[in-house]
């Protein structure tokens, strides 16, 4: 079988038409999107400027790492540079969210309420995302890609899963790195470890998942018997697997209870 190539070109101008084809069916002005310092949120901003309409970039700091805040600011300042239709804008959550975990008692052990408290970090981004794109008519632009949306559930529920449409929620990390390679992403966040930002500190994804995403990638990928595997592809896909049973309740439609006729109309 011939190895296939990527073809960042091709699938940035899909997305691009994309994203602008689905703005003016639903009537919208533009798009909003939440800008981390990572590759995943660099190239869906990037993505969305590219398709003319109007972009607001968002920075939202919650005692965040410097690095983060620094790559996140250079990359915004370099879209409005380089995109007219672009804006950028700032909303410090930091003290918000402090008055929210002084005002909720602590009905946990510290590390499940430190998890608990990382994830309405997420969900205080979003409200703030849908705030903004209300006023201006816009869209919330996700920035999850395929293995953290639908491989391991690598996001919070109702926080950075909350949006109105996924550019880039069919690519892999590893194609997301070349896409924005292409899209000119400045060089401090290609070449930075991805990292959800939710703890404060310097913590990478792998640090928190235990597989990097091209070993991911890989065991999301594999259809054979996972009996088979030794070593390393072994313990990936073992992690890979908890993972995405432990997270299928983010990726399935949210239940409904349904009454039958006989129950409701007894």
């Amino acid at each position: 079988m011939a190895t296939r190539s990527f073809h960042p070109a091709a699938v940035a101008d899909h997305i691009t038409a994309w994203l602008a084809d689905y703005a003016a069916r639903a009537g919208v002005t533009g798009f909003v999107v939440g800008v981390s310092g990572g590759i995943d949120s660099a190239v869906t901003s990037t993505l969305c400027a590219r398709t003319g309409l109007a972009v607001t970039g968002v920075e939202l700091p919650i005692h965040q790492a410097p690095s983060q805040v620094t790559r996140a600011q250079e990359h915004l300042a370099h879209l409005a540079a380089t995109h007219s239709n672009f804006t950028r804008t700032r909303i410090d959550l930091t003290s918000t969210f402090d008055a929210l975990t002084a005002a909720i008692p602590a009905h946990a052990d510290e590390a499940t309420r430190f998890l608990a408290l990382a994830n309405a970090r997420a969900r205080l981004r979003m409200t703030a995302l849908y705030t903004l794109a209300q006023e201006r008519r816009a869209l919330v632009a996700g920035t999850g890609n395929k293995v953290e949306d639908f491989g391991v559930g690598f996001y919070t529920k109702y926080g950075d899963g909350g949006v109105d449409l996924s550019p880039i929620a069919d690519l892999v990390k590893t194609e997301v790195f070349a896409l924005g390679a292409h899209l000119g992403v400045p060089q401090s966040i290609q070449q930075a470890a991805p990292t959800d930002g939710l703890w404060g500190d310097d913590r990478t994804d792998e640090d928190q998942i235990g597989a990097t995403y091209p070993e991911l990638e890989a065991a999301m990928a594999f259809t054979g018997d996972p009996a088979t595997l030794t070593g390393r592809a072994a313990e990936v896909h073992a992690i890979y697997s908890r993972l995405h049973r432990a997270n299928r309740h983010k990726m399935d439609p949210i239940p409904v209870c349904v009454v039958p006729d006989a129950i409701r109309f007894a």
